[in-house]
C-alpha cells in the first residue's frame, strides 16, 4: 500500500481524504490543478510522532515540487454530506521549502486533535479517531483568486456566483475583504457585477507564511476580473458540474494569466489558515511523565510505552490551549514556556516546565474544566485519547495502576 502518491494517483478516500481524492480526480480529468502529492493519514501521524523513515519518505516525494508549498488538510471524513470540518483543520500556505514541511505536517495533525475539532466531532456524532491526510502542492502567487458556486447559494438558481479579490484566495475565504461579486448564467453571460472593497491582499513572503498587504484605495474599488476571465470561470464551472455533479463550491486562482482549480467540493465553507510554529527541539518526556499523579506507580517499561505515544505540540504566546467547557481528547506535558489556568475568567494558577494538564480527557469524553492560555511561546508533549485508550485496554497492569491512582486522587479530594 502506497502512503505517498502523486495527486493523480490518489483514489482511496479512507487513506488520503476527500480533498486529495477530489483533486486527484480533477487532475485525471484534465482540469488545471497545481502539481502536488497526497500523503496518507497514517503517514502524517508517523511524521507527527517523529519517525525518521516516514519523514525521509515524504521529503523524497516532494523534492521535485517547485517551492514554496501549500500544505492542506485532507481528513477522511472531511467535507462529507453530514458534516463539514471547514474551520477545524489547518491549511498552511507558503511553506518555503521541504525542510520546513515536517513542522507544517505536525501542526496539521494536531489541528485534527485540537479541542475545537474534538468539540465539533462530539456535536456532530463523529467522536472517532481522526485520520488526517494531507495535500502538498506548489503554492501559486496569483494576481486574483476567490471562490465560485455553480448554483446561487441564496436563491438556488442555476447560475455561477463568483467572489474575487486580489492575491491569495484566503482574503475571500477568511472574510478579510468585501470581495467583488459576479453572477454568470449558464451561457457565460454576466448577469451582475458588483464592486467590493478589497483594501488588502494576502501575499506569500520570502521567509514563509503570508502577510496582509495594503491595497491602494483606487485599486481597492476596481473590479479584479474582466469579461474573458469570467468566461473562463464559467467554462470551468461547467466542466466541474459535468464531471462531479451540480451545486459545487470551487476555489480558483489566476496566476501568470492561467486559471487554476484549487478545490472542487459539495457546497460548504473554507479552511482555517495558520502558520506552522517552529522552535527549539523538544526534550525527553519520560522524566516529566513520572511526576504526573495519574501515572504514579507505573514502572520504567510502562513509562517508556506511554512516552513513545507522545507528540510535540507548540502554541504561540496568547494562544488558547484548551477552553473551559469545550470537548477535549488530549493531555499535555509542558516542555518549555508558561501557561495560565483560569476558571470562569478568574486566574487559578501558572503552569511551567514539568507541569501538566488535561489528563481526565484521556479517560472520559466530558468537557474541559478550565481554560489554559499560553502566556509565552509554549512547547508541550501531547497524548491523545485515541492512542492512550488502546494501550490501556491491551494492558491490564497499566489499567489497574491508573485505577489505583484515580482512587487515591478521589480520596485526597474528599479529605481536602
Amino acid at each position: 500500500m502506497k502512503e505517498v502518491v502523486a495527486l493523480a494517483e490518489a483514489v482511496d478516500t479512507s487513506l488520503f481524504g476527500s480533498k486529495a481524492v477530489g483533486l486527484g480526480a480533477a487532475e485525471r480529468d484534465g482540469l488545471p490543478v497545481p502539481p502536488g502529492v497526497a500523503l496518507s493519514g497514517p503517514l502524517v501521524e508517523a511524521v507527527a510522532a517523529g519517525e525518521e523513515d516516514s519523514i525521509a519518505r515524504i521529503l523524497k516525494a516532494v523534492e521535485d515540487l517547485p517551492t514554496p508549498l501549500a500544505v492542506r488538510s485532507s481528513a477522511a471524513d472531511e467535507d462529507g454530506a453530514d458534516a463539514s470540518f471547514a474551520g477545524q483543520h489547518l491549511t498552511l500556505l507558503n511553506v518555503p521549502s521541504a525542510a520546513e514541511l515536517t513542522d507544517a505536517l505536525k501542526e496539521i495533525w494536531w489541528s485534527a486533535n485540537s479541542d475545537s475539532a474534538i468539540t465539533y466531532r462530539q456535536r456532530v456524532g463523529l467522536f472517532t479517531r481522526p485520520s488526517i491526510g494531507v495535500v502538498v502542492q506548489s503554492l501559486l502567487d496569483p494576481e486574483v483568486a476567490g471562490v465560485m458556486f455553480t448554483e446561487n447559494p441564496i436563491t438556488g438558481a442555476h447560475e455561477r456566483v463568483v467572489e474575487a479579490s486580489w492575491g491569495l484566495g484566503e482574503a475571500v475565504v477568511a472574510g478579510l475583504v468585501i470581495p467583488d461579486h459576479f453572477r454568470i448564467d449558464g451561457d457565460n453571460r454576466v448577469l451582475e457585477r458588483k464592486t467590493g472593497r478589497k483594501d488588502m491582499a494576502v501575499r506569500p513572503v520570502a521567509t514563509g507564511g503570508t502577510v496582509e498587504q495594503r491595497i491602494p484605495p483606487a485599486r481597492a474599488v476596481k473590479l479584479c476580473l474582466d469579461g474573458d476571465q469570467l468566461a473562463q470561470l464559467g467554462r470551468l464551472a461547467a466542466r466541474c458540474e459535468l464531471i462531479y455533479g451540480l451545486n459545487r463550491d470551487i476555489e480558483w486562482a489566476f496566476a501568470d494569466g492561467t486559471l487554476y482549480l484549487l478545490q472542487c467540493r459539495a457546497v460548504t465553507t473554507g479552511d482555517a489558515s495558520s502558520g506552522a510554529k517552529k522552535g527549539p527541539a523538544i526534550g525527553d518526556p519520560v522524566e516529566a511523565l513520572q511526576r504526573v499523579t495519574l501515572f504514579a506507580g507505573l514502572d520504567d517499561q510502562e513509562f517508556e510505552e506511554i512516552g513513545r505515544l507522545l507528540k510535540e505540540r507548540r502554541f504561540a504566546a496568547g494562544e488558547t490551549v484548551v477552553m473551559e467547557g469545550s470537548g477535549g481528547a488530549a493531555f499535555f506535558l509542558i516542555d518549555s514556556g508558561e501557561a495560565m489556568v483560569s476558571i470562569r475568567g478568574v486566574e487559578q494558577a501558572t503552569l511551567q516546565k514539568g507541569d501538566h494538564f488535561g489528563e481526565i480527557a484521556l479517560i472520559d469524553e466530558g468537557p474541559r474544566s478550565a481554560t489554559v492560555t499560553a502566556t509565552t511561546d509554549l512547547v508541550c508533549h501531547g497524548l491523545t485519547f485515541w492512542e492512550f485508550r488502546p494501550l490501556v485496554q491491551g494492558n491490564g497492569a497499566i489499567g489497574w495502576k491508573l485505577l489505583e491512582s484515580l482512587a487515591k486522587m478521589l480520596r485526597a479530594a474528599q479529605q481536602g
